[in-house]
């Protein structure tokens, strides 16, 4: 592996919170919380993010920064003679089927942010009655037509392949360094307008109220996952970013930073998002996914003042999140390549990208003219994100829990969580303890809930 390290703590940070806080955290979170009992969900998901996501990052953290190798060489270095190497083979799977439908959604994204600049987002709408029925148009028209998204794609695509070929420290952290400064400024802004709207108190009330009654196992499982996929676990990412850390890097501290901040950005989603829902009267609107992003969201600014302006700055917003993360999804492949068969930035940077011209276009198109292509009963884009997302993610982190507190010595965790006996070894047995015995059960649980799901 290149002995390439980020340059500064902050890019370190940046770079990594980056790939945490993507599209799905952003809308998903918010929805997730008011829908399974509110401020109850956030104390539910805030322990199982100290219970499973933490140690789970400090696992996957140990693992690059103790090797300085990719995805698949991480285990292969520990462990030469094993076949553990095939755990990260799959995250290097599992990773570029996510980027394959994720360049999509990325796509959708940077279209709506062209209509917001053009205009073209809010032309057609005769009435506020008809807004709804508007906006939803306007998503499955161009969702569903071939041509513009896969153009939109394509873009992302051609976005993600300047800033890997500039590299780790000239393309990625840099790109971090100021796009997730620019990404928190422009939550902090929406949370302020959403704030001083008419009834944002209620909205505040709607989002954070607890109501323990809405609490069963099938939630407390919901919120293992969101714990689990909003921190980029089991992708092979946090392995292969790692790697690029300094020795001297305290991993504790930066695992529980991360988390912080990705647990901010999405809290502050949901206080931009429902104050402003309640000042315009659409609680009853649909709050998930695509349609509150691109249905929900533009009826809100077309009715404020400057909605341009807003649109603008949301969908700008949305596209940030969404670079930070392909990018670093994609670099893990691209590390992958460059460790594993000796390629170039260039090239390996031109063998990630390439096939996905293809691979994204099946994806884009499935809403589309192959909508008619049915696997299971879902489409190519649903198939992909059902498998990887569903059972791929949970089942690497499961093994890489097994790998680390079970196959290699003990004394690999120890080291790296303390930095040799640098760093204070008092949280050491804990986490330990975690990998070994807690977190393996409940990513467990997590993976035979996915099946149950299918």
């Amino acid at each position: 592996m290149s002995k390439v390290n980020f340059s500064s703590r902050i890019g370190l940070i940046a770079v990594t919170v980056g790939s945490a806080v993507g599209l799905g955290n952003i809308w998903r979170f918010p929805a997730e919380t008011q829908a399974n009992g509110g401020g109850a969900f956030i104390l539910i998901y805030v322990m199982c993010m100290l219970v499973l996501g933490i140690p789970v990052m400090l696992a996957e953290f140990s693992l690059g920064r103790g090797t300085q190798s990719d995805a698949e060489s991480a285990f292969k270095k520990l462990k030469p003679k094993s076949k553990w190497n095939v755990v990260g083979i799959l995250a290097i799977i599992a990773s570029y089927m996510i980027l394959s439908f994720y360049a999509v959604v990325a796509g959708w994204t940077f279209e709506y942010l062209v209509q917001s600049i053009t205009g073209n987002l809010f032309s057609g709408i005769d009435s506020i009655d008809r807004m709804d029925a508007t906006f939803h148009h306007k998503m499955e028209e161009f969702i569903c037509s071939d041509i513009s998204p896969l153009i939109s794609t394509y873009v992302i695509l051609a976005l993600n392949f300047f800033i890997l070929l500039a590299g780790v420290q000239k393309g990625i952290e840099r790109m971090s360094n100021w796009m997730m400064p620019i990404l928190f400024i422009l939550l902090l802004i929406f949370a302020g307008v959403s704030l001083s709207l008419p009834d944002s108190i209620q909205g505040i009330e709607y989002f954070f109220k607890p109501d323990f009654s809405k609490i069963t196992p099938h939630i407390i499982v919901n919120a293992l996952g969101q714990s689990f996929f909003s921190l980029s676990l089991g992708m092979g990412i946090l392995i292969t970013y790692s790697a690029y850390y300094p020795k001297k890097t305290k991993l504790v501290n930066t695992a529980f930073t991360v988390s912080l901040l990705d647990l901010l950005m999405a809290v502050l989603m949901g206080i931009i998002i429902f104050p402003a829902v309640m000042s315009f009267g659409l609680e009853g609107s649909q709050l998930r996914g695509t349609t509150l992003v691109f249905v929900t969201l533009p009826e809100i600014f077309a009715q404020m003042p400057a909605s341009q302006l807003w649109a603008v700055l949301f969908f700008l917003l949305l596209l940030i999140a969404a670079l930070t993360s392909t990018i670093s999804i994609a670099e893990v492949t691209v590390a992958w390549l460059q460790n594993s068969f000796r390629q170039s930035r260039l090239k390996a940077c031109v063998f990630v990208i390439l096939p996905l011209f293809l691979l994204s276009a099946l994806c884009s198109l499935s809403f589309g003219s192959l909508g008619f292509i049915k696997i299971a009963g879902l489409n190519i884009f649903n198939l992909l994100d059902t498998v990887a997302t569903n059972i791929l993610l949970p089942t690497v982190a499961l093994l890489t829990c097994i790998f680390i507190g079970w196959s290699v010595k003990t004394d690999f965790l120890k080291n790296q969580i303390t930095n040799n006996g640098k760093v204070s070894q008092r949280i050491y047995p804990v986490i330990s303890f975690i990998i070994r015995f807690i977190a393996p059960i409940l990513l467990l649980l997590v993976l035979i809930s996915a099946f149950f799901e299918l």
